[in-house]
């Protein structure tokens, strides 16, 4: 029996031990990864509602996470309506929903999320306009990429929950994913190989500051906009309207996922360090830190929503 005084696990649950899905976490999303993986348990059936996890430490010691970083994914989850953790002998961290449950909307949204056009498009990026204020059009989607576009300007009113316009994307949220997954570090890549203007650093240096509150009625936006002051960086129109693009798609699931502080707080510290190496003038560590950072949104989004 485990030490920490968590009753033995029924023959049901201890087949749960070997599931793939246990095996060690790896790179440096350890968090963001943790939380797709239970996720995931959960939503494949591999826990069933009313079964309990594996204990704390025997979890910890197979993901290779720290107990803290795993208290954090399973509190992540449990205010996402996953799981719920009982005291006592027969207690523990059990499975109550395969599907979690949609997040409370903000304050004064009426039941509804912001709408997608409040994420900054490309031509605003340096005037501190966003897209619904701007008098101009959201990005066109790229060749073969209308379905994306499509689901992002798609009030989320009329769409559901997150989760429902995720499974209407279908493919095309990985699409998305991996879109970006390419666009958004070569944009971190070139602008920290240009020599930018005082003007320029001064603008990535503001919207960073700016990126790291944490209202809810602001956050994504603020978000947004350091990651397009990034592509502007770079100096290339068409890397930043790529990026704009992926912006507007996934701004939607991004709003609409629960808020973790946790995961803020990895947000914050990665996008420091991705603007230090671009004002560094270090292409390579500008890259590899936003395809570190993309991967870990991506891991969320896809432990959360699919």
């Amino acid at each position: 029996m485990p030490s920490d005084g968590v009753a033995a696990l029924t023959g049901q649950e201890s087949s749960s031990r070997s599931m793939p899905l246990w095996r060690p976490v790896r790179g440096g999303n350890a968090f963001e990864i943790t939380v797709s993986r239970l996720a995931q348990a959960i939503k494949l059936g591999m826990v069933a509602e009313g079964e309990r996890l594996p204990a704390e430490r025997e979890l910890a010691e197979k993901l290779q996470v720290s107990r803290v970083t795993l208290r954090e994914a399973i509190r992540a989850l449990r205010e996402a309506g996953y799981l719920e953790s009982r005291r006592g002998r027969t207690g523990g961290t059990f499975v109550v929903s395969r599907a979690g449950r949609p997040p409370v909307p903000p304050r004064g949204s009426a039941g509804r999320l912001a709408p997608l056009a409040s994420a900054p498009d490309a031509g605003s990026i340096r005037t501190g306009r966003s897209a619904s204020n701007s008098g101009s059009s959201p990005p066109r989607g790229r060749p073969g990429r209308k379905s994306v576009a499509a689901a992002a300007v798609t009030p989320l009113a009329r769409r559901g929950t997150a989760a429902d316009l995720a499974r209407e994307m279908g493919d095309t949220l990985h699409d998305a994913l991996d879109f970006r997954r390419v666009v958004e570090p070569g944009a971190a890549g070139l602008a920290a190989s240009r020599a930018l203007a005082a003007a320029d650093r001064q603008h990535l240096v503001a919207c960073l500051t700016a990126s790291r509150d944490r209202d809810p009625a602001t956050r994504r936006v603020a978000d947004s906009r350091l990651h397009l002051a990034i592509a502007a960086a770079s100096g290339s129109p068409s890397l930043t309207a790529a990026v704009a693009d992926v912006q507007l798609t996934l701004d939607r699931l991004l709003a609409a996922i629960p808020v973790i502080k946790r995961n803020l707080d990895h947000s914050d510290d990665q996008h420091t360090r991705v603007v230090d190496a671009i004002l560094a003038g270090d292409p390579a560590a500008a890259r590899s830190l936003m395809e570190e950072h993309c991967d870990g949104t991506a891991e969320l989004l896809l432990g959360l929503l699919t």
